[in-house]
C-alpha cells in the first residue's frame, strides 16, 4: 500500500540523495557575539573569538546575523561593504578570509549589510579552508513585523530580499544557508533537504518578542521536519541597544533534540555533529518513504528551471 503513497513524486524535481559527507564527525562553534558601535571592535572582537574557537577543536565556526553593525535601519546604509570588491572595501569579508585560510577552518560568517549597486542585503559569506568565498547568502525572506506595544521593525524599508537560496558543498559538508526570518518558512528547509543538504545553519538576531516564543521551536521544527542537524547564532543580549536580541545560539540534531545551547550572554557553544545520527534518525522514522506524494509536492523552482 505504501507504494501508492508515490513518496518520490513528493518532491519535484525528485529529491538529491546526499553525498557522502567528507567527514564522519566534526565540531562546530557558534560564535554568540556582543556587538557595538565601533565597526573596528566588533571585527577585531569576532576575530578573536574564531581564533579562540579554532584553537578548542572547532572546524566550522558559525557567527550571529548582523555581528559588525547595531541591527538598525539607520546603521545598514553606514557600515554596509561591498563584498565583491573585497579588500578595503569590505573588511569584515576580507577579515574572514584571512581567519579561514590561516587558521583552515571554514567560516559561515553570519550575516553584514552588503551594498552593491544602489541596494543593500543582509547578506552571508561562507569561507572556505583556503580562504575563498565559496557562496554568498542574501536574506530572502525580510523581517517586517508590527506588534503593537511590543516590537515594529521594518527591514524593507532598507534592504532588499535576496533571489536565491544557497547550498553549499564544504570540508564538512553539505550546507543549506538561511538568515533569521528565513527560517520561519519551512518550505526553505525542506528545500535544502531535497537538494540533500546535511545540516542547516540559520545566523539570527530574534528579539524579545519573538525569542522567546519562536527561536527554538522553529529551530525544533526545521531539524525534526527534514531529519538534519539545525544550527543558529545570535548576537549576545544589550538591553540598551535600540533591538535586543533574544540570544540563545544553539545547536539541534536531527530528532528536534536540543544538543548544546546557552542563555543570552556573550560566549561560544562548541559541540559535535554525528552525521551517522542522520541515518540512524531516518531509519527510526522513514519520513522519506512516507511522504504522500499522491497528495502534495514540493516544488524547487529553481533546479525545475534549470533542467
Amino acid at each position: 500500500m505504501a507504494s501508492a503513497f508515490m513518496p518520490e513524486q513528493a518532491r519535484v524535481p525528485p529529491a538529491v540523495q546526499s553525498p557522502p559527507p567528507p567527514v564522519s564527525k566534526f565540531k562546530i562553534a557558534l560564535c554568540q557575539l556582543s556587538v557595538t558601535a565601533d565597526k573596528e571592535r566588533n571585527i577585531a572582537h569576532a576575530r578573536k573569538a574564531i581564533v579562540d574557537a579554532a584553537e578548542k577543536g572547532a572546524q566550522l565556526v558559525l557567527l550571529p546575523e548582523i555581528w559588525n553593525s547595531p541591527y538598525s535601519n539607520d546603521s545598514f546604509p553606514v557600515y554596509a561593504e561591498d563584498i565583491d570588491a573585497g579588500g578595503g572595501a569590505s573588511p569584515s569579508s576580507s577579515m574572514l578570509a584571512e581567519v579561514a585560510r590561516s587558521l583552515h577552518i571554514t567560516i559561515i560568517g553570519g550575516s553584514i549589510p552588503e551594498r552593491a549597486g544602489d541596494r543593500l542585503y543582509n547578506t552571508c559569506c561562507v569561507f572556505g579552508t583556503d580562504g575563498k568565498l565559496m557562496a554568498k547568502h542574501r536574506k530572502i525572506h525580510l523581517f517586517d513585523i508590527d506588534i503593537p506595544g511590543k516590537i515594529t521593525f521594518m527591514e524593507s524599508k532598507t534592504l532588499t530580499a535576496g533571489e536565491s537560496p544557497t547550498i553549499v558543498d564544504t570540508d564538512v559538508g553539505r550546507i543549506g544557508i538561511g538568515i533569521c526570518h528565513d527560517i520561519c518558512f519551512q518550505e526553505l528547509g525542506m528545500l535544502y533537504a531535497a537538494r540533500g543538504a546535511h545540516f542547516l545553519c540559520y545566523p539570527g538576531a530574534f528579539n524579545m518578542t519573538t525569542g522567546p516564543l519562536h527561536w527554538e521551536l522553529l529551530q525544533r521544527a526545521r531539524a525534526a521536519d527534514n531529519q538534519l542537524y539545525v544550527a543558529t547564532c545570535s548576537p549576545a543580549r544589550d538591553a540598551g541597544a535600540g533591538y535586543v536580541a533574544w540570544g540563545h545560539s544553539t545547536l539541534v540534531g536531527p530528532f528536534g533534540e536540543v544538543i548544546a545551547t546557552t542563555e543570552h550572554e556573550e560566549t561560544t557553544v562548541i559541540a559535535e555533529i554525528d552525521y551517522s545520527l542522520i541515518e540512524l534518525r531516518r531509519s527510526n522514522l522513514p519520513l522519506e518513504k512516507q511522504r504522500r506524494g499522491d497528495l502534495y509536492q514540493l516544488v524547487d523552482v529553481q533546479r525545475l528551471n534549470s533542467g
